[in-house]
């Protein structure tokens, strides 16, 4: 094959140059975006019910949808939680369903039960989870003072929410902190007792002055007209004009006797910039979007919106493209380092300039063309499939120099250059498709791991085969048909001259070492078999982790203040906080209380509220959230404050909410919570002092009305007046709505901001002989302490523990003991039994891998042996990689994780061509020489090592040449890659000496036994 396409070089370059050209049409189509749109495996259900208890919510609500949802397809774990005001419900469903039909079920499901809801109750929102639906970028919309908020939040829903949605990419715009205008109307109660009349003479009034006349229309002759009722009310103004009237006739002006003004709706959430109260836009992208594109008209939308409402400031917060700019960033880096760097290696040990400028041709070529790939598979631009084409490059550069030295080597034995290209590429085809393999066979089984890891992994397989399979290509018909073109003017007199001083040196060095070790074999091979185990235990020493430290300078904090506060003491307790921290920060932004915002997944609460602070420096940035966290808890005890590193997409995406190790009982008796003073009994028993409360032991102080019904039955006082009088007093009583042409106003009745006890004795209801009595007569309450939240599962009402200790399994058996004397059914729960289950999923997938290995190198040298030698060089350089990491303080990390992989793929390439080599020499001396085999072997061994000490060398220096700059590089990407680089580092330089020594010392006692199959004599 490689003859027949050498012949043609026209044909070839015309193939090459229509697959470059196509690759970069479809490149301009690709999605370029920060993640894979992953559909994770979940669908939040969220449930408002304003004064409403956690009881009232989870047995008149949650209870009912989590019964109709148990039919669910694909469904594993359902988990709902019950608070004041708001309930949620999380699903979560197996990772092959498709979330599409799943979240048309749920809405379907809770649309059959709507009618057995609550009369009043807003629809349950359905949240579908998706790595889209994290913001690319938060816009902060601030007032000017004196302008009102209320137009502000009509601006931002209906003209700016719309603009930005309008842009080419945006798939969904999102606010928090919106404030609608009312009408709020309020009773001089004095004055309406004064004349006679009551507050239901006034909602009376409005209610009839803002009647309609739906469909009614009259005929007059020809024409026909519909009627309109003149009463009609738009305007404060106009309610105030209207007639209220007494039981005995008498009328007046309702503006006598009551207030009437426009008013901004209570709320039950804030969203503060800095210290000014505000509006929070956050943008989301399409799946199919480029954000590299999206982001710059984001930025020049808002400089029109500075233009053109100048009663408005804008900012941005939290843009999440600089992670994505960090990937592409090191991948110019990379290419543009690792060009200089190999061409530079290239040119100390070839000698000439011909070679690197072929390769830096392969290079950018194999990029372009892997993007084919890309457009075929469906596979977006991001971080992870970035990641896969670096972690190729290192291969790829490691192809091309054995290949151009395999060919250089072949015209030095004295062969035409046609000849030395077409017989340098086919000895080293079948070795170079084995290492490829090889790799591939160590990654794509990764992508069989459950959960989001597996399905990230798809992308970087995808991207890595791309480019490996790429590389191939260009090695195989590419690269020699640019040798021929290049080197067809050159003798071999020529050639021969062009091993540089360097590499001499370099040469003579070697040699001398590997004659000390093989004088030495027996304690040269126990040395590096030592080594193995030892190296391999310094991974006890390193700390294990997600993704890599990132230097950020952002953080956030989340506080609970664990008070049955209002919304409003919230804000002014954070404010109070804020202002005392002073200007050590670049920005800050609060989300207080319940936010609006339509994807927002997370815990709704009225006594929470979340900062997020932007710094200038790592320094600051510990310095400012540690004295935060003093003003907070030295001036409210009671408040739980959590500080935390800002979460970018990585991090929500990875982030799970589910407690490490959590112990989870069910009263099995009556179905319910324990009561609250005999939970507090048992757990003083609990078999161990280390855990924290669940969300389901959590308690705060309430008021519990009771009504006296002798004293209510004595005075005729029915219970629905009570309650009437209870809604008007602490509810949001709605007496109408003005409705013009899809804008609602509601009018709402506003009592009298007091404490309750004094409202109480200052309310009255009618009794059946027309006497009004105070409310306070039939109304006793108490001040008690009961659980924050109802907890639930597919198994119902659950209360549970958090464990703390080191080992919680060793409690097992004792909490089941102690469970069992209380009739309590107990379950254990956590990311403890998750990890688990992926670490034996892993250990699984690795032994495929390995084997897959084994079964591709027993393919490749026809024997059984030999494989084990490469297998044998794979913890050496894992070993390796592993005391860089401790040396550098470097923790074991997703990033250093797939720079093992690379360095293993370059590690097993080498191992693979020596191994050939040495097997083609043998042969080759079997037939020319009457050696002895021992010496036949001695010949191999040393020949094959100095014949592939350049390949195996300039490989190794150019790809930690070309990682090098990283680790002296600064910022997010960095960061992010230099666990990746100390991994390659580390084995690579070990990898390289195991290579050159350890792959002919382990030959010789294990593979140097076995004769060469006659199979090989013939493919050579």
């Amino acid at each position: 094959m490689v003859r027949f396409l050498l012949a043609r070089p026209i044909a070839v370059l015309m193939t090459f140059v229509a697959l470059m050209v196509f690759s970069v049409i479809v490149f301009r189509t690709l999605p370029i975006s920060l993640l894979p749109p992953i559909d994770v495996p979940q669908i939040v259900i969220k449930v408002n019910y304003p004064n409403a208890s956690p009881e009232a919510i989870e047995q008149n609500v949650l209870a009912n949808i989590r019964a109709e949802l148990m039919t669910l397809n694909g469904l594993e774990e359902v988990d709902s939680k019950a608070g004041s005001e708001v309930g949620t419900i999380r699903l979560t469903f197996d990772y092959g369903t498709k979330m599409e039909l799943a979240y048309i079920d749920v809405n379907e499901k809770i649309d059959r039960i709507t009618n057995s809801l609550p009369a009043g109750l807003a629809r349950p929102q359905v949240i579908r989870i998706n790595t889209n639906d994290i913001p690319v970028i938060r816009v902060q919309v601030i007032p000017k003072p004196g302008i009102d908020y209320a137009e502000v939040s009509l601006l931002a829903e209906n003209v700016l929410k719309k603009r930005l949605e309008q842009l080419q990419g945006v798939s969904l715009v999102d606010i928090n902190g919106k404030k609608e205008r009312g009408i709020t109307v309020t009773p001089d109660k004095a004055g309406l007792r004064a004349l006679g009349m009551t507050e239901e003479n006034v909602i009376r009034a409005i209610r009839f002055g803002n009647e309609e006349l739906p469909g009614i229309s009259v005929e007059d002759g020809q024409f026909r007209y519909y009627l309109r009722m003149a009463t009609r009310v738009d305007t404060p103004d106009d309610i105030m004009r209207l007639p209220v009237t007494n039981d005995k006739g008498l009328t007046v002006e309702l503006g006598r006797v009551a207030e009437v003004k426009y008013e901004n709706k209570d709320v039950l959430g804030y969203h503060y910039f800095g210290t000014q109260e505000g509006l929070v836009i956050t943008v989301h992208k399409q799946a199919s979007a480029k954000m590299n594109e999206m982001m710059p008209l984001i930025y020049e939308s808002l400089d029109y919106f500075r233009a053109d409402y100048p009663q408005v400031d804008f900012d941005v917060t939290q843009d999440q493209s600089t992670l994505l700019n960090a990937g592409i960033s090191n991948l110019q880096t990379s290419l543009l380092f690792g060009g200089m760097f190999a061409f530079g290696v290239l040119f100390i040990f070839m000698g000439n300039y011909r070679t690197p400028v072929i390769i830096g041709i392969s290079l950018p070529s194999s990029l372009i063309i892997s993007f084919l790939v890309f457009y075929f598979f469906e596979i977006s631009i991001n971080v992870i499939s970035l990641s896969g084409l670096a972690l190729g490059l290192g291969m790829l550069i490691d192809n091309s120099i054995i290949v151009l030295d395999n060919i250089t080597r072949k015209r030095k034995e004295g062969l035409p250059i046609f000849e030395a290209c077409v017989q340098g590429v086919n000895e080293v085809m079948s070795a170079l498709i084995s290492s490829v393999l090889t790799t591939l066979a160590v990654f794509i089984p990764l992508v069989f791991l459950s959960g989001i890891s597996g399905a990230l992994f798809y992308d970087q397989a995808v991207s890595v085969a791309a480019i490996l399979f790429v590389s191939l290509l260009v090695a195989f018909i590419l690269l020699p048909m640019l040798y021929h073109f290049f080197f067809r003017n050159k003798s071999v007199e020529e050639l021969a001259k062009e091993d540089s001083k360097f590499f001499r040196a370099v040469l003579r060095g070697y040699k001398a070492l590997y004659q000390k070790i093989f004088l030495r074999r027996g304690l040269s091979f126990t040395v590096f078999m030592l080594f193995i185990p030892l190296a391999l235990l310094v991974s006890q020493l390193l700390k294990t982790e997600g993704l890599p430290p990132i230097e950020k300078f952002d953080a956030l904090v989340e506080i609970d203040w664990n008070e049955p506060i209002g919304v409003e003491q919230n804000r002014d307790r954070l404010l109070s906080s804020l202002e005392a921290l002073g200007e050590g920060y670049l920005k800050a932004e609060s989300d207080i209380g319940v936010r609006q915002f339509l994807l927002f997944d997370g815990e709704n609460s009225i006594q929470q509220a979340s900062v997020y602070f932007l710094f200038e420096s790592q320094e600051s940035k510990n310095e400012m959230t540690q004295r935060f966290r003093q003003l907070v808890t030295s001036n409210f005890p009671t408040a739980e404050i959590n500080v935390m590193d800002a979460p970018n997409a990585f991090d929500q995406l990875f982030a799970s909410n589910i407690p490490y190790y959590e112990v989870r009982w069910k009263d099995l008796g009556t179905k319910r919570p324990v009561d609250e003073a005999k939970m507090d009994e048992w757990l003083e028993t609990f078999p161990t002092p280390e855990y924290d409360r669940g969300p389901g032991l959590q308690k705060e102080a309430s008021v519990v009305f009771s009504l006296d019904a002798p004293k209510m039955t004595t005075y005729g006082v029915t219970v629905s007046g009570i309650q009437d009088q209870i809604n008007k007093l602490f509810g949001n009583f709605t007496i109408t709505e003005i409705k013009r042409f899809g804008e609602i106003t509601p009018i709402r009745m506003k009592g009298e901001q007091a404490d309750f006890e004094q409202l109480l004795r200052s309310s009255f209801v009618a009794g059946q002989d027309g006497n009004e009595y105070a409310l306070s007569n039939f109304i006793r309450f108490d001040y008690v302490n009961h659980y924050k939240f109802v907890t639930a599962d597919k198994g119902g009402i659950y209360q549970s523990v958090n464990l703390n200790a080191d080992n919680p399994t060793q409690y097992d058996s004792p909490i089941n003991e102690w469970a069992a004397d209380k009739n309590l059914g107990v379950s254990f729960f956590g990311q403890y039994f998750k990890d688990r289950e992926t670490i034996s999923q892993l250990i699984g997938i690795l032994m495929v891998a390995v084997l897959l290995l084994y079964f591709i190198l027993s393919a490749q040298f026809e024997s059984f042996v030999q494989p084990l030698i490469v297998i044998f060089t794979l913890p050496l350089g894992i070993g390796g990689a592993f005391i860089v990491l401790f040396l550098t303080g470097t923790s074991l990390n997703v990033m250093s994780a797939i720079g093992l992989v690379v360095m293993l793929g370059i590690m097993v390439n080498d191992a693979i061509l020596k191994i050939d080599t040495i097997n083609r020499l043998r042969i080759k001396y079997k037939d020319t020489t009457a050696l002895t085999a021992k010496e036949i072997l001695d010949r191999a061994l040393y020949e094959a090592g100095e014949i592939r000490l350049k390949p195996i060398l300039m490989t190794s220096v150019t790809t930690i040449l070309a990682l090098l700059p990283v680790v002296f590089s600064a910022g997010l990407g960095a960061d992010l890659q230099r666990p990746l680089v100390f991994s390659v580092i580390g084995g690579l330089t070990i990898g390289t000496f195991t290579a050159l020594y350890f792959v002919p010392l382990a030959y010789w006692f294990i593979g140097g036994k076995i004769t060469v199959k006659e199979s090989e004599r013939i493919t050579v």
